[in-house]
């Protein structure tokens, strides 16, 4: 009789473990969505410090911030108020409606940008038009143009590098409005 009820008792115990232990299994994969890696939701119902991309930046408009091969952004501040705290890839920190959704994750293939281009036409394939320097083209082309050989001057009157407004534009020649350099 002693040998069967702790038998039954063992068997209850082993039971009752196993429960426990499915249970908490259950609990750490579902207690926390945030870590779940694709979850879509509101900023408002992410913690501080998780890694998102897909960024909108008006509830319901579809995502629009750091979408690139590899990138993501960090939730800085938590998200309790009408706005967010976010830094971007960039490093800008931008604040942003708490109601807009993001993705949970980095955007895949962070190995993109490490790809060389093995000839000059591989860039063509790609879409991408040759980047030609100013001072290579003629006057009418570009402010820089002209002159013969690497002169200095560019034009017919021999003047230096101007704007589209004719100011010079090098030697330290300030060109941008007053209120920028107080």
């Amino acid at each position: 009789m002693f040998h069967c009820s702790s038998l039954f008792m063992h068997v209850v115990a082993d039971t009752n473990a196993h429960n426990a232990r499915e249970s908490m299994m259950n609990q750490m994969m579902y207690s926390d969505i945030n870590s779940r890696i694709g979850s879509c939701m509101p900023l408002s119902s992410m913690r501080i410090g998780t890694i998102i991309h897909n960024i909108e930046l008006n509830p319901g408009q579809g995502g629009k911030l750091v979408r690139a091969a590899g990138t993501c952004a960090k939730i800085l501040k938590e998200p309790t108020s009408k706005y967010c705290l976010i830094q971007l890839p960039s490093g800008v920190k931008k604040m942003i409606d708490s109601r807009c959704r993001a993705t949970v994750g980095t955007v895949s293939n962070p190995s993109h940008g490490d790809k060389k281009l093995r000839k000059a036409g591989q860039s063509q394939w790609l879409g991408r038009r040759p980047v030609v320097r100013g001072v290579a083209m003629n006057p009418v082309d570009h402010p820089h143009g002209g002159g013969e050989g690497k002169s200095k001057s560019s034009g017919r009157w021999g003047k230096g590098s101007r704007t589209p407004w004719g100011k010079p534009t090098k030697s330290g020649f300030k060109t941008g409005p007053l209120k920028r350099r107080k």
